[in-house]
């Protein structure tokens, strides 16, 4: 019996996964790809006549999709890069340090993990400093939201990567932040590619922290395609909603095949060693 479930556990997984996400992925793609009167009820039959570009441009240029791209970009990229060269310089000094000032920090830090920051005290603070409704803004509470994974990430892999490496560099007269830069950052390369996916996936998609910073004052994918919804642009236009969705998600589908190589390594070393 052992035996049989040990060899079923594989195809049990694949099933799952199969139901979980392939039959989601499978109806947002199908629906992107009809017509309008073949998408009024959504299902999970295929077209009769695939028209997925032609809903793509009409998406494109209806929807102002390309303003809302460069708003969406100029969020995530100052995020990405502030998240993952703070984030790493916290872990590294965590991870080396073993006091127990250092413990207590570290438990603070990745305590964000598990407790939801207040949006209601975000915003009144962000008005008191003149930020509401900017992309400066956004990217601070951002950065401050997802902070915890980075730092739960990297602080793990660091205690993987052997001190000796950065003694050496410390006798050759190297300084802190020189054995930073030159030995340890690029050692953290697989965890930094995981915690890309994760930051980008949840800043790329998200709708509930903008909607309630930025307030509509710049459009974001997410934001854009709730406006335009909530405007009767897509009232009943469910195939557009869906090439929509599936225009927001290529960026990300980009990310993930270029870091991919290194996602597994990444989620092992520091979650798991």
């Amino acid at each position: 019996m052992s035996r049989f479930w040990t060899r079923a556990q594989p195809v049990a997984a694949i099933a799952l996964a199969l139901v979980v996400i392939g039959i989601p992925l499978w109806l947002v793609v199908v629906t992107a790809g009809k017509s309008q009167g073949e998408a009024l009820n959504p299902d999970l039959s295929l077209p009769q006549r695939w028209q997925l570009l032609e809903n793509l441009r009409q998406v494109w240029s209806d929807g102002e999709v390309p303003a809302a791209f460069f708003g969406s970009l100029l969020v995530v990229v100052p995020t990405v890069a502030l998240l993952l060269t703070f984030g790493s310089m916290a872990a590294w000094i965590l991870a080396r340090r073993a006091t127990r000032l250092n413990a207590v920090l570290y438990a603070l830090g990745i305590s964000g993990i598990v407790l939801p920051p207040a949006v209601v005290t975000v915003v009144l603070l962000l008005r008191q400093l003149g930020l509401a409704g900017s992309a400066i803004g956004m990217i601070g509470v951002y950065t401050g939201i997802y902070l915890s994974t980075v730092i739960f990430f990297v602080t793990g892999f660091v205690r993987t990567i052997p001190p000796a490496l950065e003694e050496a560099a410390q006798i050759d007269g190297a300084g802190p932040v020189m054995v930073f830069w030159r030995i340890v950052l690029p050692l953290l390369r697989p965890v930094l590619a995981t915690a890309t996916i994760l930051i980008c996936l949840y800043v790329w998609n998200d709708v509930f922290y903008a909607f309630f910073v930025i307030g509509g004052r710049l459009d974001t994918l997410p934001l854009n395609l709730f406006r335009v919804a909530s405007a009767g642009l897509y009232l009943n236009n469910w195939h557009l909603i869906f090439a929509y969705v599936v225009l927001m998600s290529l960026p990300l589908v980009v990310v993930l095949a270029i870091a991919q190589r290194k996602i597994i390594s990444g989620i092992t070393g520091g979650a798991v060693k």
